[in-house]
């Protein structure tokens, strides 16, 4: 099978992120997190399913380095547990979870791999959420504090720094329609936790750098809206502002747009200074472009959401769309030229029913493809003058997938999560050779 090309320098890795990996969730010092809440509350996890142990990665992380290693990347996105740093999101940091994510990234390095580290992926402290969250301002300022501990420890080893992961997610998920922890079901009056998420990327941005931290960057999660009928172009333009624009243009423009500027907190201005800071590189991670129609009677939203057809789905629903990454990468060099600064594809990544054969091996032909058409994708946008630099395949291991439990399988690397034995699948040894150049 011939390998699309990228240039030497390329940057190839995987992500994971600490809540769907890491288990050990009342160990060492570490505080509840709003996620430990979310899924002991009964009926928002598929099957009654939890991350107490998820793929006990804090115990087993010397052998998925080891895997890495064998695998031939160059960097690891990784986040850091908040709870685990600060067990109730402020005061003096934890000495056990410090330690924990120290030898972590030291053993990282050591395998010759760079650390790319998000500091927050989804898990508030319970603590924080019990006095608003993101809902309160206060917890963007809290969040500055957390980072200041991290950049402080660890800004002499981490390559690529990301404040906050898919702040979207949390906002639209978390806080607008509930199916995420915590929880919430505000709609559209979730947004103002869309401006506190902000407004904490760019104090944490100045603090990082105030420690030291360089090549700092975020991880928006984009897709491509399409319009399902000729009525819909009003609704692609408020969908794309509210699942697009309201993430990237006050970082990259320092401006809202103006469909969202009412939903927005008072003096909403004042931060937009403040937000809107330089950065060394773009994440961008995208798993599908988002099908929209106008509003039916009684929607109090301004859009509906259609299902994207015509395409396969993985076991997560999600239509497989590789050119939607092209059309997305191509859209934002067009849209934010000069202000959007060297990019990264910081998740990209698929599920299937995976499972070993009579042979043992873990055989999954269709993450193969949609890795390929994938990365053929972005090697056409990077030929249409993207400037991409580098590729995260989520994820390394299959993990707890959030509110549908275990059963999505992302992972190049099987976990049987009765033995937690590791099975690297077909799609480890493919993309092992092409970042091998095999």
């Amino acid at each position: 099978m011939d390998y699309p090309t990228f240039p030497p320098e390329f940057l190839w890795g995987v992500s994971t992120s600490a809540f769907q990996i890491e288990g050990a969730t009342a160990e060492a010092g570490r505080g509840q997190s709003i996620w430990d809440t979310f899924t002991a509350t009964d009926g928002k996890i598929a099957r009654g399913e939890d991350a107490k142990v998820a793929a006990d990665h804090y115990h087993r992380y010397s052998e998925d380095i080891a895997l890495m290693a064998e695998l031939g990347v160059g960097a690891y996105r990784m986040s850091i547990a908040w709870p685990r740093i600060q067990p109730t999101g402020t005061g003096k940091a934890n000495t056990e979870g410090l330690a924990f994510y120290d030898k972590l990234i030291d053993d990282v390095c050591a395998a010759g791999i760079a650390p790319a580290v998000t500091l927050y992926h989804w898990d508030t402290p319970q603590a924080l959420e019990d006095d608003g969250g993101w809902l309160n301002r206060d917890t963007a300022h809290h969040f500055a504090e957390y980072a200041a501990i991290l950049g402080e420890r660890f800004a002499d080893r981490v390559k690529l720094w990301i404040p906050l992961n898919e702040p979207m997610v949390m906002s639209i998920y978390g806080y607008g329609i509930g199916e995420y922890a915590p929880g919430q079901f505000l709609l559209l009056d979730a947004l103002p936790t869309a401006h506190h998420q902000n407004l904490a990327h760019g104090l944490a941005t100045q603090a990082l750098r105030a420690a030291g931290a360089e090549s700092i960057g975020t991880a928006n999660n984009h897709s491509p809206i399409w319009p399902a009928g000729e009525s819909a172009e009003a609704a692609k333009t408020w969908l794309d502002a509210l699942l697009n624009r309201t993430f990237a243009d006050p970082v990259l423009l320092g401006s809202y747009p103006e469909q969202i500027h009412p939903h927005l907190p008072a003096g909403f201005e004042k931060d937009l200074p403040t937000i809107h800071q330089p950065l060394d590189f773009y994440g961008v991670n995208y798993y599908e472009p988002q099908g929209v129609a106008a509003p039916g009677e009684g929607n109090p939203l301004p859009f509906e959401l259609r299902p994207v057809e015509g395409y396969p789905v993985t076991t997560n629903a999600s239509p497989i769309v590789p050119q939607g990454l092209r059309e997305l990468l191509v859209s934002f060099q067009d849209r934010y030229r000069e202000h959007l600064p060297p990019v990264y594809i910081t998740e990209n990544g698929c599920s299937f029913a995976d499972a070993p054969a009579a042979d043992g091996q873990v055989h999954d032909p269709e993450r193969i493809d949609f890795l390929d058409g994938h990365l053929r994708a972005l090697r056409e946008a990077m030929n249409a003058g993207v400037d991409v630099r580098g590729y995260f395949v989520w994820s390394l291991l299959d993990n707890f997938e959030w509110s549908k439990g275990y059963a999505p399988r992302f992972g190049l690397v099987h976990v049987d999560y009765e033995t937690q034995r590791r099975t690297p699948k077909d799609s480890f040894a493919w993309y092992r050779k092409l970042v091998r150049h095999e």
